[in-house]
């Protein structure tokens, strides 16, 4: 079906639509997304895991939501357990001795760079000077920290009730073999044709919210409860893994969304907060390929379903620029330069309105006619942990249909990569002091 509006027209109307950014780090930069201030959940995307002007972007608007508008969640795409070590420090709680470093494994860069850690210092000055129920906390989303999880739900039951700690050990044990290398339990299941520890993942976790009455419903039953569902969520979700398909991301971005509504119920009726994670996990599946095509759901269209205007979803975009990326699962970390996007995709339309940094507010009645005129299914660049420029048109392009996949875009039009922070080694090396080091 051709175009209504000639495609040269479109960054012109991209460019009297758009509203000016000024640089994330100036004072007046989180004002801007005021209009989000009644949402119950502002979702923030990232359009590459290693960009440091999406990370200072999203710190000055989350910033501004907790300050001048009573959010008290910021929950982002990384392991729970990672980020439960983090908030204990924020919170200025002790920390748990020998928890293992978070944040320590890849993509080490995604959550331990100076962008994240300035963001981390200012939170827990915020924290510092509120009493305990006006704090805001940092919690984690994702599912892959099977070992620490398992961990922090032992470590609660030792301390309130040894008999069910004793029974979790027993049941948790048949998962035991393979913390190191989970996904050799989904190969296992696959090959066995039956899932041994499904069972007792799952009864942990409805008796640990049985006796919610009995043992108390602070931070500390809050970490031990989303570490619980960690494990039911993480046994399924590496058997899925073997059957391909859209099973294994539908129960990732379930398990994200079920944790977000736990930490809002947690919080009280009042509670609202603010999501960080990929465009793939804000944008609103439904209307892209990974929806229409691959079955796929995600976080940001489950929190539409459930909160609908409530739930604001906003995508990030770039041209071009440099990327904290690796070519390769668990390779090292590396700065590749971004090809400038595809002229025929969104990122070109929003490069080509000349406007360098800007918001352009998607939401029905500000901008109809530009609304309109992006309705047409275009390209969209997704960059992860992996960057494979060689390959991009087809490992980082997929089709989106821009206005009903996000309530607003902000756009960067050159970016640079993130500085990561070191992680000291176990042998030799600085000690690291990530996260009270802060």
């Amino acid at each position: 079906m051709p175009d209504t509006i000639p495609t040269a027209s479109l960054p012109a109307m991209i460019g009297a639509a758009a509203e000016p950014l000024p640089d994330p780090d100036d004072p007046s930069f989180g004002a801007f997304f005021d209009r989000f201030a009644s949402a119950r959940v502002v979702l923030l995307g990232e359009a590459s895991h290693g960009t440091s002007e999406f990370y200072r972007a999203r710190a000055a608007i989350t910033r501004r939501l907790v300050e001048a508008h009573g959010f008290t969640i910021v929950a982002v795409e990384a392991d729970w357990p990672d980020a439960a070590t983090v908030n204990r420090a924020l919170l200025g709680r002790p920390a748990v001795p020998g928890a293992e470093r978070p944040f320590a494994r890849f993509p080490t860069w995604m959550w331990r760079n100076t962008d994240v850690a300035a963001f981390l210092v200012w939170l827990r000055g915020w924290n510092a000077a509120r009493g305990e129920g006006e704090r805001t906390g940092f919690y984690g989303l994702d599912l892959y920290n099977l070992s620490a999880s398992v961990e922090a739900v032992l470590r609660y039951l030792d301390g309130v009730d040894p008999e069910a700690a004793r029974v979790a050990r027993e049941r948790y044990g048949c998962l035991m073999p393979w913390m190191e290398e989970p996904q050799d339990y989904g190969r296992m299941a696959l090959t066995r044709g039956f899932a041994p520890c499904e069972e007792g993942a799952v009864k942990m976790l409805r008796e640990l919210v049985e006796h919610r009455a009995d043992y108390g419903d602070g931070e500390s039953f809050l970490d031990a409860e989303a570490s619980a569902r960690l494990v039911r969520d993480a046994e399924a979700y590496y058997r899925a893994m073997y059957y391909g398909g859209a099973k294994s991301w539908n129960l990732r971005d379930t398990h994200m969304f079920e944790t977000l509504l736990s930490l809002l119920e947690a919080k009280g009726p009042g509670a609202k907060a603010v999501v960080w994670a990929h465009n793939s996990h804000i944008g609103d599946a439904s209307r892209t390929e990974m929806g229409m095509d691959r079955g796929e759901l995600n976080l940001g269209q489950l929190c539409r379903e459930r909160f609908g205007a409530e739930a604001a979803l906003v995508g990030f975009g770039t041209h071009t620029g440099t990327v904290a990326c690796a070519t390769d699962w668990d390779e090292p970390m590396e700065v590749k330069r971004v090809n400038p996007s595809r002229p025929d995709s969104y990122e070109r339309l929003a490069h080509d309105s000349g406007v360098p940094r800007f918001l352009l507010d998607l939401r029905a009645g500000v901008h109809d006619p530009v609304r309109e005129a992006l309705a047409e299914k275009r390209l969209e660049r997704f960059i992860g942990v992996i960057y494979r420029p060689e390959t991009e048109r087809w490992s980082h392009y997929v089709g989106c249909v821009l206005p009903e996949q996000f309530d607003a875009l902000v756009w960067f039009d050159e970016t640079r990569a993130v500085t990561p922070l070191p992680v000291a080694q176990e042998r030799g090396g600085g000690e690291d002091t990530y996260p009270s080091g802060l």
